[in-house]
């Protein structure tokens, strides 16, 4: 049986709530013919940032995440603007939270973080040769702390539970494949 693509019957916004639009879809199923309603939240793409220093280090964030009550160590990251490009996003984001700049940016990919439930992406960009350029500029949402960890230490913080944002992961999985595979991290 070959996967057909479901035939949108209705869609509705159902409420609307800071960065996300709730909307209702109803869909019908090539296999059953039966309707069936979706619930989706819509919003503007997202950015990450992973930013490397001439030393090899990476510039992360500790911040309070509001939805599991807890802090959380990340790389910088954050919402495309309306009317704005994620190359120019990534670059706002990294220069508001962390005060940092770089000389190169190289688009590393997108993934779609929830397929189910989102309907947005989240774009992801290496910044080498950062240096503090600037101080941060957060946001009345935004309590930021930085920190410079070694690149070489990113495996072991995955693997014991300090760095748990699956686009964080996911983050460095395509840093990954850009330089050749799962070969240069090691834990």
């Amino acid at each position: 049986m070959k996967i057909k693509k479901w035939d949108l019957i209705d869609s509705k916004i159902r409420l609307e709530c800071g960065i996300f639009k709730i909307e209702e879809k109803v869909f019908r199923s090539p296999r059953t013919g039966q309707t069936h309603p979706f619930i989706s939240a819509r919003g503007t793409d997202w950015i990450n940032i992973i930013p490397l220093t001439s030393n090899n280090d990476i510039v992360l964030v500790r911040q309070f995440r509001q939805s599991r009550e807890m802090i959380t160590l990340e790389i910088p990251g954050g919402m495309v603007d309306p009317g704005e490009e994620p190359l120019e996003a990534a670059k706002r984001e990294l220069l508001e939270e962390t005060g940092y700049s770089g000389d190169s940016s190289i688009y590393l990919g997108a993934v779609d973080p929830n397929p189910a439930i989102l309907d947005l992406k989240c774009h992801t960009y290496l910044v080498e040769n950062v240096q503090l350029t600037s101080k941060p500029k957060l946001d009345g949402t935004e309590d930021i702390e930085v920190d410079l960890l070694p690149l070489a230490d990113m495996p072991k913080l995955i693997k014991d539970g300090q760095i748990t944002h699956s686009l964080v992961i996911t983050a460095f999985s395509l840093l990954e494949l850009h330089r050749g595979g799962f070969k240069t991290l090691r834990a």
